[in-house]
């Protein structure tokens, strides 16, 4: 039986309650600056980025170790030299604080998403008064490097920030600048395990319009969980590779959300070999399996409704295979993804969401996730 979640105006409430409650708290790193022009620059590749699943990278910010270049498809590991979902934790006094940056591509936009989103780098702070982790700036990309002044005028009191890095671009390098007479410390990622999520486009980010307003990093924030963004555009398809490299991560729940990228034949064939090999080497860690969701304009066009129908029951029929012998294994409908206003504003082309769509996404993950988590802590 599929479990629908919704919330209801209590539970919308209770939700931007939690959101509030993200551990801030890290351990300090000491980082040398450069000094010039009254400025102290900090190099980010310095200190560990969280949500970041292997060291052996590339590049400092790539998402897959260097060693899956050929295993993976082209496709995989061309979108995981983006650096999707991954954040730079600091802390400082400043009044002002700066970025310098170099971009791996200068294709800064999309004809359907916005450079913030593609190329931004969002800034967070932690606000003491609401205790919650607020936006503060996101940078408006208009060439592939440079420097830029992020927030200036701020009250002088130490803060705890946060930075989400590119959704659709990669970092070649990045540098955080505050005032010469400003404390800075770089703080560690957090310690616990993250909720490792394999997904497409939409996990990957398209199409926020910036990084913090991608469903993982809101998920990230409400949770108080790492989200591994392992989103790849137009290239999630289930396959063993990929599977294998995902369950290298000790991971506390992984949500598998391929299904916007695949054909119900490929589900039938793909889904159980790959839920398997996660399961060799991880047996007991909770996998969550999440149904497509549906076209916005399905109400209009028939057989795209058709195929969801589809979709959705080869993935069911394999959850229901699954689900006899192992406990640990979850689902959830994609009928309330986007939620069930019937204009579904939510999405910018009928298939990716919007801000509002992401935000919908999150409140039905969270769902979900949450008595999850709660049941695997309280073993």
């Amino acid at each position: 039986m599929k479990r629908f979640f919704n919330l209801s105006a209590v539970s919308v409430a209770l939700v931007a309650l939690l959101a509030c409650s993200f551990a801030r708290s890290q351990e300090p790193i000491n980082v040398e600056p450069t000094v010039a022009d009254g400025m102290k620059w900090f190099d980010a590749t310095q200190w560990p980025v969280e949500n970041k699943g292997w060291n052996d990278v590339a590049r400092y910010f790539d998402r897959l170790p260097s060693r899956a270049e050929g295993v993976v498809t082209g496709g995989v590991w061309t979108n995981s030299r983006f650096s999707a979902g991954e954040i730079v934790r600091f802390r400082t006094n400043a009044d002002t604080i700066k970025l310098r940056y170099k971009l791996f591509s200068a294709d800064l936009a999309f004809p359907h998403m916005p450079a913030t989103g593609v190329s931004g780098f969002d800034l967070y702070a932690f606000d003491d008064e609401s205790g919650c982790w607020r936006w503060v700036a996101c940078n408006y990309p208009r060439k592939q490097e440079g420097e830029v002044s992020w927030i200036s005028g701020m009250e002088r009191k130490t803060r705890d920030f946060i930075v989400y890095l590119p959704l659709y671009n990669g970092v070649d390098a990045m540098s955080i600048g505050v005032p010469e007479d400003a404390e800075f410390t770089a703080t560690s990622p957090r310690a616990q395990k993250p909720i490792v999520y394999y997904g497409t486009s939409i996990s990957h980010g398209g199409c926020a319009s910036r990084p913090g307003n991608c469903f993982t990093a809101m998920l990230d924030r409400r949770l108080d969980v790492p989200v591994l963004n392992l989103g790849f555009s137009g290239s999630a398809c289930m396959e063993l590779p990929v599977a294998e490299l995902m369950a290298e991560i000790d991971a506390e729940i992984y949500v598998l959300d391929a299904l916007p990228n695949m054909f119900p034949e490929m589900v039938a064939e793909r889904a159980l070999p790959f839920i398997r090999k996660i399961r060799e080497t991880r047996p007991d860690v909770p996998i969550l399996l999440v149904e497509d969701r549906r076209l916005s304009n399905t109400w209009i066009v028939p057989g795209q409704q058709e195929f969801h129908k589809r979709n959705h029951a080869e993935l069911k029929k394999v959850y229901d295979e699954l689900k006899v012998d192992d406990p640990n294994l979850y689902y959830l409908s994609a009928d309330t993804l986007l939620g069930e206003d019937l204009d579904y504003d939510a999405t910018m082309d009928s298939s990716h969401p919007n801000d509002l769509g992401m935000w919908r996404q999150c409140n039905a993950l969270e769902e979900v996730l949450r008595p999850i988590l709660e049941k695997v802590r309280a073993k």
